[in-house]
């Protein structure tokens, strides 16, 4: 299968035990690639200016707690 639109027609013929086992290992991929990147991205300083911006609004007490965020949803 060399194409995505091929792909998605078998993952369509695919019995639903399969499917949920392949959607797990694309799950378990993607969270890798996006692990990867981010650790890239902090290596290559492209987080630093949102690190020293919520260390500032810590020190200046602009932060809640998370639970009291969850909350206000």
């Amino acid at each position: 299968m060399s194409t995505v639109t091929e792909i998605r027609e078998a993952i369509r013929k695919l019995p639903p035990q399969e499917a949920w086992k392949l959607a797990e290992e694309l799950r378990d991929h993607l969270d890798a690639l996006w692990d990867k990147q981010f650790e890239q991205d902090v290596k290559a300083g492209r987080l630093d200016d949102v690190i020293a911006r919520a260390r500032e609004e810590h020190a200046t007490d602009k932060t809640r707690p998370m639970d009291e965020i969850v909350r206000d949803e």
